[in-house]
């Protein structure tokens, strides 16, 4: 997984702005279903498929922190 995620959910979190992590998470959700939908050919979506969940942990886990608060 590519550190850029973390490091800008990471931003998001300091600033305290849940709002924009909930963004950042249905736009990678859209993503992946646009991707899912897709007919097969062409390129291997399971690699691509398996980041966007990675980094749909990495922000479940960050929003997961505001409802501990």
């Amino acid at each position: 997984m590519s550190q850029a995620i973390k490091l800008i959910v990471d931003g998001y979190v300091s600033l305290k702005d849940r709002m924009a992590i909930e963004e950042i998470r249905a736009h990678r959700q859209q993503l992946r279903k646009q991707l899912a939908e897709r007919p097969p050919g062409g390129i291997d979506a399971g690699l691509t498929m398996a980041v966007f969940d990675e980094e749909l942990c990495v922000i479940d886990a960050a929003l997961a922190n505001f409802s501990e608060r």
